[in-house]
């Protein structure tokens, strides 16, 4: 099934988020460098998708677009129907603040603060008065509970493994409660046995009805997403629905994926 296809399908549900003829330009080259072309694609409330591709293929530049870190040159991005692309820069920082989530593939935290107080920053930067910081550092401790780093939460950021460092970097992101959670090769710098403790984590995010967008070169962490889209050139060429993960399958699961990659070229 091709990504244009499949994009017109998954419309008919309800979409947390799209991009309509989404292309980004860089002028700085000479020639100038269209490194995202022309992408239609909508990502259904609770969905998550993988985003697959060579390197340079332009995966990480259609997140930032997509998540408001970056403006498209061309095109529009839709998050919950509202135009991204038509917000103010005063807007747009809000939207990043309190409706996007991300997670990097290098967690980025300040030094001078322990784990738990990274985790309520932005949580407690975005609350209105007492009583939503409450709630939002309540709901930041409850996130370090459900994923196992509580314990951890007054230790140095220098003092936890990667692992822990990348769960803290989704309860940070989920604190604020965003409508879409954004990860760029968020296993990257991580051994086998951390990846599967972050992949485990945003399973269960997923689980738990939230909607995640992740950019990867991993097909086992791919095989967790619902779907899978391939880019090549900046473009995006083909498309592929697992439907919901079931760890019985991983297996055979990942095997299907990598057959599917093979058959694009990667």
């Amino acid at each position: 099934m091709t990504g244009a296809t499949t994009a017109q399908a998954v419309t008919q549900a309800p979409t947390a988020l799209e991009c309509r003829d989404l292309a980004k330009t860089y002028y700085s080259t000479d020639p100038p460098s269209e490194v995202v072309s022309g992408i239609d694609l909508a990502v259904r409330r609770g969905g998550f998708l993988a985003v697959m591709g060579a390197s340079g293929s332009g995966k990480s530049t259609l997140l930032y677009n997509l998540s408001g870190m970056d403006r498209p040159t061309g095109g529009r991005a839709l998050l919950e129907g509202r135009d991204l692309t038509s917000l103010g820069d005063r807007e747009m920082s809000r939207v990043r603040l309190t409706r996007v989530g991300l997670v990097f593939q290098q967690a980025s935290f300040l030094r001078t603060l322990n784990v738990r107080d990274n985790i309520l920053l932005p949580a407690l930067k975005a609350a209105s008065g007492k009583r939503q910081a409450a709630e939002a550092a309540a709901r930041g401790d409850g996130l370090m509970e459900r994923f196992g780093i509580a314990h951890v939460g007054r230790h140095g950021i220098t003092q936890v493994s990667g692992g822990q460092l990348q769960r803290a970097s989704i309860c940070r992101s989920l604190a604020c409660e965003p409508s879409v959670l954004f990860a760029d090769e968020p296993t990257g710098a991580l051994n086998s046995s951390m990846t599967k403790e972050v992949m485990d984590a945003l399973t269960d995010v997923h689980a738990g009805g939230a909607t995640i967008v992740m950019v990867t070169h991993d097909p086992a962490c791919a095989a967790r997403a619902d779907r899978v889209v391939f880019l090549r050139d900046g473009r995006l060429v083909d498309s592929r629905e697992f439907g919901a993960w079931n760890e019985e399958e991983a297996g055979r699961r990942e095997d299907d994926l990598i057959t599917w990659l093979r058959e694009q070229g990667l």
